[in-house]
């Protein structure tokens, strides 16, 4: 396993020889605690010497499990077992579970979003062995009594005297009123360990997201002391707070209407939405969001998710080009028109609007979460303007909505003109 070892950040290391019962890591996006967390369990779950330990996977909602922590262990496996992973694990999509051939050691995923998923967590059981190791991925998304439910799961003697009970929590400190700041992170504990790190101390992260952060800390500052430098923080000033992550059916015939949005891009995130309207609400049902790919790339990778070409597609008329090539590839893009007071009046509309987000669209749930006001570095107070940063499915998300906003625009004119039209006539009488 020599080999294996030599791939982790030696920041980790202290993080992967804790075998206390809270393992609690914060850390900025970027920072590889993640990446970390898989690859370490991955080792230990093929270990003799962990026969009989299983690992339960937590988010908050389960099916956001799918692209992030179960793609982030199946890819800890091929990179530990390359083209031999066949002959050590057994990877399942529906249900997720993985199963290491090797000791019957196995990992399976869970929610707790409702009472429903709390129900499934405290029946677990396991073919070998017991539940020994809960990884909590994205922990401040999860309540108190959440993380209590599953702390009650760790109980009982356990055979192998390798063995321990542990919860590891992994998130990015969003606000330093969070209730895991309070028990976990700001006590002395024999039972707890902390542990902090950022995207400055990930040998692996490349210089494009470098210089995406020193974009962050240019014009964000607050934000980037959080998501950069992984500091507790409050992010006060978010722009929307009527959305809501869940799963739902995203067949098309269930909607009112659908279409595609996408805002262009390539050092930055070129996003592209698939987007549902039923009863005046919005519905995120997936998202394409990649960095570095030219317009010719995204086509064929648009052709790969089946992208529906016949909805309309509004885009950003900065770039009529890039439209031109997407119309001739069989597409119905479009520019969304911009005028003064158009971003404004687009938040103002997704404001008054709730907002369904699948998990599956991780991406947009990261931005919205983001999502902000700019703040006046003289006065202290926010601006009416949004922070232009890690915000590109939201600009997608503003262009879908357009053909809404400007009908209600229209008629808004029109009932204005009829006012003043009576108004004159009564002044006229």
């Amino acid at each position: 396993m020599s080999e294996v070892m030599a791939q982790f950040n030696s920041i980790f290391r202290p993080v992967n020889e804790c075998r206390l019962r809270y393992r609690v890591m914060k850390g900025s996006a970027g920072s590889g605690k993640s990446v970390n967390i898989a690859q370490d369990y991955i080792v230990k779950l093929m270990d003799p010497k962990y026969k009989g330990a299983n690992l339960l996977v937590v988010r908050k909602v389960e099916g956001s499990n799918k692209d992030s922590t179960y793609a982030e262990l199946t890819a800890a496996i091929n990179r530990l077992c390359g083209e031999r992973s066949e002959l050590y694990w057994k990877i399942t999509l529906s249900p997720l579970r993985l199963t290491c051939l090797i000791t019957g050691n196995e990992v399976i995923f869970r929610g707790v979003n409702d009472d429903r998923q709390r129900e499934k967590v405290k029946s677990i059981n396991f073919a070998r062995g017991k539940l020994t190791w809960i990884w909590i991925e994205e922990a401040t998304e999860l309540t108190e009594a959440d993380v209590d439910i599953l702390d009650d799961r760790l109980r009982g003697q356990l055979d192998n005297p390798n063995l321990y009970y542990q919860m590891t929590f992994t998130f990015n400190p969003v606000s330093a009123m969070h209730w895991l700041k309070a028990k976990y992170f700001d006590i002395e504990h024999p039972d707890i360990f902390t542990h902090q790190s950022t995207y400055l101390d990930n040998r692996f992260i490349d210089e494009a997201y470098h210089r995406r952060m020193m974009m962050r800390k240019e014009r964000d500052p607050e934000g980037y002391k959080v998501y950069g430098l992984g500091e507790w923080g409050e992010t006060g000033g978010l722009i929307l707070h009527n959305y809501h992550v869940h799963e739902f059916d995203v067949d098309p015939s269930r909607f009112d209407s659908m279409v595609l949005s996408q805002d262009f891009g390539f050092n930055h995130a070129n996003a592209i939405l698939t987007v549902g309207f039923k009863d005046s609400e919005l519905f995120v049902c997936g998202e394409i969001y990649e960095y570095e790919k030219d317009t010719t790339e995204l086509i064929q990778i648009a052709a790969a998710h089946n992208l529906n070409k016949k909805l309309i597609m509004y885009c950003d008329c900065a770039e009529p080009d890039r439209i031109k090539m997407w119309a001739k590839a069989g597409y119905r893009a479009q520019g969304v028109k911009k005028e003064q007071g158009s971003v404004e009046a687009q938040i103002d509309y997704l404001k008054q609007h709730r907002i369904h987000i699948h998990p599956r669209c991780f991406n947009t749930i990261k931005e919205i979460q983001q999502w902000k006001w700019q703040k006046d570095s003289k006065t202290g107070l926010y601006l009416d303007k949004p922070v232009e940063f890690m915000d590109d499915a939201m600009a997608a998300l503003r262009y879908s909505i357009e053909q809404y906003r400007r009908y209600n625009t229209g008629l808004l004119d029109h009932y204005r003109r009829e006012a003043e039209k009576l108004k004159a006539a009564q002044k006229g009488g």
